[in-house]
């Protein structure tokens, strides 16, 4: 718009050298590209990080982590982050309601934490016909014994059900609570 490039660079507070400035292609610049897309198409799984320290200590080149990362972002080899593969589940089945009590039972683990830090666990049994709490034990740690011997009371008292419903947690792959079962 008619003003020079020296009043433009003042007004904007830049020098000029930095507006006049071009990037030089150099020779090392082809050289680093050429080894990064050579160790690319042979390990397809490595990253800049990998790629960098290869040819640092492997090869011995000593060229500026900064200047090869901007080579490497120039040739778009920067790898996609996947997403998480989740399984892929069929619709479940809505849970059966039972029809009479001591059919079902429900059994879980809950935990919470006290104003000072310290954290509790609750361990609870409902019977899913009435919605009944047979069982609430709560302690700052739960181990096996202690849930067997809540859920032998519970049976002393109700009876044995047809069928004990739980999650897949650590809480119920001991060995002491599968030699119960």
């Amino acid at each position: 718009k008619g003003v020079s490039i020296r009043l433009a660079c003042q007004t904007f507070a830049i020098s000029e050298t930095c507006y006049r400035y071009q990037a030089k292609s150099s020779a090392i610049n082809e050289e680093i590209a050429e080894h990064l897309i050579r160790l690319t198409h042979n390990q397809r799984n490595w990253g800049f990080g990998l790629c960098f320290l290869y040819l640092r200590n492997v090869k011995g080149y000593r060229w500026n982590h900064k200047r090869v990362y901007r080579i490497y972002c120039d040739l778009e080899l920067n790898l996609r982050i996947k997403p998480r593969k989740r399984i892929v589940r069929t619709k479940p089945e809505p849970l059966a309601v039972p029809a009479t009590v001591n059919e079902c039972w429900s059994m879980d683990f809950m935990h919470d934490q006290l104003s000072d830090g310290r954290s509790y666990r609750l361990f609870n049994v409902i019977d899913d016909f009435n919605r009944e709490a047979l069982a609430m034990d709560v302690d700052l740690s739960l181990p096996a014994e202690r849930v067997v011997r809540a859920l032998d009371q519970v049976i002393e008292w109700r009876g044995k059900p047809k069928v004990i419903r739980s999650d897949n947690g650590p809480e119920y792959i001991g060995a002491t609570l599968t030699r119960w079962a």
